[in-house]
């Protein structure tokens, strides 16, 4: 399988090295094989903590391949920013969606459905049902 056909997955956080180290994580646990586009759009520009929608916009294009992009945040700020991206209609590639799920877990659920070649409602599923797993 080719990875023209997959869902995209961009990591939302405030911070770019945990934005980049949560796909990493992901790509690493959806096995061998083909493996779905995902990057991280973390902090701002300069390096800093925070969230910017010019790194968000330029991570989606990268990993748009045509079948929808997935979007995950890790808190507050990014959620507001990838909304407001999401209203203006024109910053992000048709079929960008922004997913309600934890981060970590969501991610690597996301990344493994898309590898496998799911549709973006099924990588969507996959990334929210990650809410109710639990650790104890």
């Amino acid at each position: 399988m080719s990875d023209d056909k997959l869902v995209g997955i961009v990591l939302v956080s405030h911070s770019g090295p945990v934005a980049d180290a949560v796909a990493e994580l992901a790509a690493g646990l959806a096995g061998g094989g083909t493996t779905a586009p995902v990057a991280g759009a973390g902090g701002t520009e300069d390096g800093g903590l925070g969230t910017s929608a010019e790194l968000i916009s330029a991570a989606a294009a990268r990993v748009d391949r045509g079948a929808g992009v997935a979007i995950l945040t890790d808190l507050g700020s990014a959620v507001l920013t990838v909304k407001a991206l999401l209203a203006e209609g024109d910053e992000l590639p048709d079929g960008a969606r922004l997913v309600d799920a934890p981060f970590v877990e969501g991610a690597v659920a996301a990344v493994v459905t898309a590898s496998a070649g799911a549709d973006l409602a099924a990588v969507e599923a996959a990334a929210a049902e990650a809410y109710t797993y639990r650790k104890v």
